[in-house]
């Protein structure tokens, strides 16, 4: 495949007449909000599995004996979507703030049941 050179963003904000894909971008999000939004994407999806996961195995961990590592499983959730939750909040990207708002609120539910077991 050929190398092609990038045009320069800064000379194409001078005189965007110049640029051949000037008008194409009529969405208004610049590269990088498109580039958070998909990283936040592939967070949440895996986050989502992670906690279906953990969630789906719950009742064979805790016939198999092994509650504590339950707990440790979930706990770690918790703490990996807490975080991701403030860093979309940081970013602006509110509805992945809330969804991963929802899964620490299933997750700490999941967690305070297996307590009481």
């Amino acid at each position: 495949m050929p190398c092609v050179a990038k045009p320069n963003r800064y000379l194409l904000a001078q005189n965007p007449q110049e640029s051949p894909n000037a008008m194409t971008d009529d969405d208004g999000r610049s590269d990088e909000s498109r580039e958070t939004f998909a990283w936040f994407s592939n967070e949440y999806a895996q986050a989502l599995q992670a906690f279906k996961t953990i969630e789906a195995q719950s009742s064979t961990l805790m016939q198999l004996g092994v509650a504590d590592d339950l707990r440790g499983f979930i706990e770690q959730f918790i703490i990996m979507a807490s975080g991701t939750k403030v860093l979309a909040e940081e970013k602006g990207e509110m509805h992945f703030a809330e969804w991963f708002a929802e899964l620490v609120r299933k997750a700490e539910a999941l967690r305070t049941g297996i307590v009481q077991s």
